[in-house]
């Protein structure tokens, strides 16, 4: 067959592996797989328009204005679409730019192939712009790094690149191209494409052990996290809660597999449930610091962990059993059993119910300055069933875990347990990808706001039309309050009360900024309504902290 260049290679195999979108900002190192997304100089010159050309090829091609944006996109598509995500980033400063998007996505177990340029290895070692030795850098963040020198080898390696992410335990997988091989011609070959691989069957010994805690126990809780969406065993998942009657705490993208109106979700109970609970089966999440580290009730009662991978195994000292394996088969295997004693669930919905209930008086505040909640208030009538809700921020995204509750699994997106801020506009990019016609919210906080906010100037290019909430009291409250608790002062924790909704505008978007709480609601419907990014920046009380039970320590 007539040799094609690397670009073509890379491209065949992110297409193979289901592979759309390729999110980037452009650099010389990686131009063939430019050429190959969308399908050549003649392709480019039939369409009507560059636009077009991006956008109709082989991979529709999404830039942005920094790389670590590119790569937030590329791992928010991994958690939306359970596919791998592709990005591809230029040599140096542009690897060295997406290494905290990377961690993200090696922290949340996303799906996700990074394509890193790479100095020619024709000039290896002798000072050729942005030379650097990637894969060493990435090899702690990924599930493999490495370079490929032979353009022979190059589509084996990135069939094994994709393959590797999608398999279990997903997450991200890093390669380089030096640019003398990417460049280079090699025949198309026919050969064996890697293949993902799925979770093993549960251990049916372990099984049984969980059966019998289970039957004995009366007042059991699950707390379903990510891996539950993730792993696609979101309706075995309400299966085993229905059949054992269990009330369940949510976290992560786990939020969504019980709707907020069934009377088994009693997360705003959780405290309660933490405390009174005699056995706890925690699913597809690690036990980490949002979980107090697997220590529940006193003295700590015993934990049935589900994971996917034997790598997720938990050193915590209250697990009694780990099942390890597919997550369909173990909650399948696990759902027929005595049911929970029905008294303590009703009593946990109740106090669930009831804390939602006294929201209320916070969700209507008129305080001037703006209570943050009163943002919440106004915003969760406007959200329907199919919206898709960002979080980006630290005190404000925190009202919002606590006040919205997704109707759907697979509809909320925060950066995970790394907790990186800066992901709301890459995230948003995703999602305006992944779900065209769903109503897009992104939520932030001043201070992420400030790490890429510049970004909007992607989503007006791209025409997704997020609308934007920016919670602005003019600090970083994530450090402040505490450290006002700490030390009984705070420093370095204040930043300027900025019209973000300016910069939008700058941009191509639209904004306003609010400092009346009936204004609110008004503010979100004109974005809603406007067809374009669109940013509310709502100033609201410094001095109205988010209650912390937890520094992480």
């Amino acid at each position: 067959m007539e040799p094609v260049h690397g670009g073509q290679h890379i491209v065949d195999a992110a297409r193979s592996a289901g592979v759309t979108t390729a999110f980037t900002l452009s650099g010389a190192h990686i131009f063939p797989v430019y050429d190959a997304a969308v399908g050549g100089r003649s392709a480019v010159e039939e369409a009507p328009d560059r636009v077009h050309a991006e956008r109709s090829g082989p991979l529709r091609l999404v830039d942005t204005r920094h790389e670590q944006t590119a790569v937030f996109a590329a791992e928010a598509t991994g958690r939306l679409s359970r596919l791998p995500g592709f990005a591809a980033v230029t040599a140096g400063p542009g690897v060295t730019n997406a290494v905290s998007a990377i961690a993200t996505a090696y922290f949340n177990s996303t799906p996700l192939v990074v394509l890193g340029g790479r100095a020619p290895d024709s000039r290896w070692g002798q000072g050729a712009l942005q030379e650097l030795d990637h894969p060493p850098i990435l090899d702690p963040v990924t599930k493999a790094a490495w370079t490929t020198h032979d353009v022979n080898d190059l589509r084996a390696d990135a069939d094994r690149a994709f393959a590797l992410a999608a398999s279990v335990r997903t997450g991200p997988v890093f390669w380089d191209v030096p640019i003398d091989v990417i460049f280079a011609p090699a025949p198309r070959v026919e050969h064996a494409t890697a293949v993902a691989t799925g979770a093993e069957a549960p251990d049916p010994d372990v099984l049984d052990r969980v059966r019998r805690l289970l039957d004995e126990s009366r007042h059991p809780l699950v707390i379903l996290g990510s891996g539950v969406w993730m792993s696609d065993a979101v309706e075995a998942a309400r299966s085993f809660v229905e059949e054992r009657r269990l009330p369940v705490v949510a976290n992560g993208m786990g939020r969504g597999v019980v709707p907020p109106d069934d009377e088994h979700l009693v997360t705003r109970a959780r405290s309660t449930a933490f405390r009174e609970a005699d056995l706890v089966i925690v699913v597809g999440t690690p036990l980490d610091f949002r979980l107090g580290y697997g220590s529940f009730g006193d003295p700590p009662v015993p934990v049935v962990h589900l994971v996917s991978d034997e790598s997720e195994r938990s050193n915590a000292a209250s697990v009694a059993e780990t099942v390890v394996g597919d997550l369909v088969a173990s909650l399948s295997a696990l759902a027929p059993g005595r049911a929970a004693d029905a008294d303590w669930v009703d009593s946990l919905r109740q106090t669930a119910l009831a804390a939602v209930a006294a929201d209320a008086g916070d969700l209507s505040n008129d305080s001037s300055p703006i209570h943050p909640a009163r943002i919440y208030g106004e915003l969760l009538p406007r959200l329907t069933a199919d919206a898709v809700v960002i979080g980006d921020g630290g005190d404000f995204v925190s009202f919002a875990g606590r006040y919205v509750e997704p109707r759907r699994p697979g509809r909320w997106l925060d950066p995970g347990p790394y907790g990186c801020l800066g992901t709301g506009p890459g995230f948003a990019l995703a999602a305006g990808i992944v779900h065209p016609r769903a109503p897009l919210f992104l939520l932030m906080g001043d201070g992420a706001a400030g790490f890429s906010l510049m970004d909007v100037d992607s989503l007006v290019r791209h025409r997704i039309p997020a609308v934007m909430i920016v919670g602005n009291n003019a600090g970083w409250a994530l450090e402040k309050h505490p450290m006002r608790f700490l030390y009984g002062y705070d420093v370095v924790a204040d930043l300027a009360p900025t019209h973000y909704d300016e910069i939008v505008i700058a941009l191509g978007g639209g904004g306003e900024t609010v400092t009346d709480p009936g204004q609110i609601g008004p503010a979100i419907d004109r974005a809603m309504a406007s067809g374009i990014p669109y940013l509310v920046n709502v100033m609201t009380d410094p001095e109205a902290a988010y209650p912390r039970s937890t520094l992480g320590i």
